[in-house]
Parts: structure tokens; C-alpha cells; sequence
């Protein structure tokens, strides 16, 4: 295992590539849009992404983010899988990720050495999130998506949007729970959620977060935002804070 610290400014993209060894990007600060052909995927401060050994994957950085990477060899990461996962980083884990980085910086390989176990100990018990947007293939189902990736706040229906790619709505309804194992609302909800975490990482009051992610009312908007992420808007807030 090998670890890397990078800071980068709001809005760098860092381009297509992949590794050889999988890792774990961790967001000590700010939130990242990782995209691979498995989806987008959303990672805010108290989370991490797994993409393994030889997938490629692009960054965006939706505000100022501090990366924390850790570099894992194909045989101490086989039990993360074969699929980007993102995690819930514990106090526990978010430490020994820093505390590994700066065994890294300074060289110290014995500590690095001895804070290995416990790392892969702690990753593998480590809970899924489920902060993803799934990408379509079907050209009807991608342009869909894709006027609701542009503006989320959008409130058309799924015959509107049916109407607009030149299908029905029921052949579009099929197209979404057939593609993206979800249906149209659920997978609006996860859009709208990755813009809502975005700007709160940047600071923007929840109130004015629900108006722009198209909620009539910040109930319903922390109703969909604790049925996603298991916290209310108040309190990852406060998460972030720690």
C-alpha cells in the first residue's frame, strides 16, 4: 500500500486514465465527481470511492478538494471487489488514511508497515453508500438523462421527457429499471442530490439548496436527502464539520 496527497482548485478536471493497483480516493475537504463507465459517482467529505486495478475514471472537482489516495496491489484488494463502491470513511479509518500519508511523506515504511492490516481491516467492514448516477447506453435513455444532468432543477415528467427523446413513456420507464436498476424518480433524486452536495460543501444555505435542486419546501427536500444518505441535510452539515 502507497498513499498520495494532492490539493485541487474548484473546478479542475483531472482527465480519462486508470492504474494498476485500485485505490481509494478519499476527499479530506470538498466534494469530487468521479466518472467511469459504470456511472458518477458523488464523493463529499466523510466518504471515499474504491475504483479498482485498471478502470478508468475521470475527476471534477465541485469546489476546493483535498485528496487523500491510498494505492492497493491486486492481492490486498480482491475482498473490495471488482465494482466502484463508495464508502463510509469512520473517524478510525479517516485517520489512519492521514496518518498513512504522512508515514508516506516522511518515508517511515516500519509505520506504514504496521498501520497496513488495520487499514485493509477497516475498508472491508467498511458501509456502502449508495451516492451514485448510473449511465445509460441506450441513445433514447442517454438523451433523457441528459437534459436532467444539465438542470436538475427541471420538473418534466417521464412522458414529457418521453415525448422529447421520441418514445413512450412506458418504453422509457422499462429503459430506466432495465439500464439503471432504478426508476426515473429515484434516479432524478440521486442527480439533484449530487448538485444539493455540492453546494453545501460550498457553503450555499440548505434553503436556497432545495429551491435549486427544484423542491418546493426544504421538508420534502430533507426527506429525499435522509432516505439516500440515512442523515438529514442539519446533520451531515454538522458530519462535515467534524
Amino acid at each position: 500500500m502507497t498513499a498520495l496527497a494532492k490539493d485541487y482548485p474548484k473546478g479542475c478536471q483531472i482527465p480519462r486514465h486508470r492504474h494498476r493497483r485500485g485505490q481509494i480516493i478519499h476527499a479530506a475537504s470538498g466534494v469530487m465527481q468521479v466518472t467511469t463507465r459504470e456511472g458518477i459517482w458523488i464523493v463529499p467529505p466523510q466518504r471515499s470511492l474504491w475504483v479498482p486495478a485498471g478502470m478508468t475514471h475521470e475527476i471534477r472537482m465541485e469546489g476546493h478538494v483535498a485528496i487523500r489516495t491510498l494505492y492497493l496491489d491486486r492481492g490486498s484488494s480482491m475482498s473490495l471487489g471488482a465494482h466502484c463502491r463508495v464508502l463510509t470513511v469512520t473517524g478510525l479509518l479517516r485517520e489512519l488514511m492521514l496518518a498513512m500519508v504522512q508515514a508516506h511523506r516522511s518515508r517511515d515504511r516500519e509505520r506504514m508497515l504496521m498501520m497496513t492490516p488495520l487499514l485493509l481491516h477497516e475498508l472491508q467492514g467498511a458501509e456502502e453508500m449508495a451516492i451514485r448516477i448510473p449511465s445509460p447506453s441506450d441513445p433514447r435513455l442517454r438523451k433523457a438523462c441528459q437534459r436532467m444532468l444539465v438542470d436538475p432543477s427541471r420538473t418534466d415528467t417521464l412522458d414529457q421527457l418521453a415525448q422529447f427523446v421520441g418514445a413512450s413513456g412506458r418504453t422509457l420507464a422499462r429503459l430506466f429499471e432495465s439500464e439503471l436498476k432504478m426508476t426515473f424518480v429515484r434516479w432524478r433524486q440521486h442527480v439533484r442530490l449530487a448538485g444539493a452536495l455540492s453546494r453545501m460543501s460550498a457553503g450555499h444555505p440548505i434553503k436556497k439548496v432545495a429551491r435549486d435542486a427544484g423542491y418546493a419546501s426544504c421538508s420534502a427536500f430533507s426527506a429525499m436527502f435522509h432516505r439516500i444518505l440515512g442523515v438529514t441535510p442539519t446533520g451531515y452539515m454538522k458530519q462535515m464539520d467534524i
